[in-house]
């Protein structure tokens, strides 16, 4: 009697210690998850800065290509 009621303990034991370690892992888990999608969060949001910037640097250079052109045909007609 004294041994099943020893196994019956250790099985208790043993199952709230395993329940336990995969409840802090699955937390654990998931608060790392949420950091990698902020991180994600943010990247994506520099990306499309980034992209904004591309264009803009890009039409301020075909307008200094224009102003460039038309000075130098200022400069030519004189």
């Amino acid at each position: 009697m004294e041994t099943i009621i020893v196994a019956l303990i250790s099985l208790i034991g043993t199952l709230s210690g395993t329940v336990g370690g995969i409840v802090i892992s699955s937390k654990l888990t998931n608060y790392r998850l949420e950091q990698v999608e902020q991180k994600v969060e943010k990247l994506e949001a520099l990306v499309v800065k980034s992209y904004k910037l591309e264009e803009q640097t890009t039409l301020q250079n075909e307008q200094i290509a224009n102003i460039t052109k038309r000075l130098d045909r200022l400069e030519a007609a004189q």
